[in-house]
């Protein structure tokens, strides 16, 4: 009986011994890929923007619109396609903490790739900023027509839908209320 009682106790500890901690992927930037040209990188980082070199695997992201499986070797995935111009790029990865998504402008020159990052609030802020402009100046309703067109016409041109647009802005709001 001891035996047997030796045996339960040994499975047991060496059962939750065996359990590790999932690694989730809560925060990531996009920087240019350095062993290629015209692609990107994305890295998983913690809150300061350190690079979290224990994720390793394959995660699941939506990339403007399309779900790519990324490989992470030490913290790093390499998006596999070319940009061939400037354009955005919505990033969203959805894990047990939630859904993480950030938008990008990728702005490209002849020989690399700048990301910078949108916040939701410059998203928003525009055409409110717009919308009380032409409501405070009367005169103002035109051009605020028109720079609120070229606003849309530059969006679109440079990828970014009306959709994604507006679930940029909720994905902002809603990770104020967390």
């Amino acid at each position: 009986m001891k035996k047997f009682l030796l045996i339960i106790s040994l499975f047991t500890l060496s059962a939750n011994i065996s359990f590790a901690d999932a690694i989730t992927i809560n925060h990531f930037v996009v920087k240019e890929n350095p062993f290629a040209k015209n692609e990107i990188a994305i890295v998983a980082v913690d809150t300061a923007n350190n690079v979290l070199e224990n994720v390793n695997g394959i995660f699941a992201f939506t990339i403007d619109g399309f779900q790519e499986s990324l490989r992470f070797n030490r913290g790093t995935a390499f998006y596999q396609h070319k940009l061939d111009k400037s354009s955005f790029l919505y990033v969203k990865h959805v894990n047990e903490a939630g859904t993480h998504s950030i938008l990008y402008y990728v702005y490209k020159t002849d020989d690399k790739l700048t990301p910078i990052h949108i916040s939701w609030i410059v998203l928003l802020a525009i055409p409110v900023l717009l919308v009380l402009l032409s409501y405070l100046f009367k005169k103002f309703v035109i051009i605020a027509i028109i720079i609120f067109i070229i606003f849309l016409y530059f969006n679109h041109h440079a990828g970014l839908s009306i959709p994604t647009f507006f679930e940029s802005i909720i994905d902002g709001l809603k990770g104020i209320f967390k």
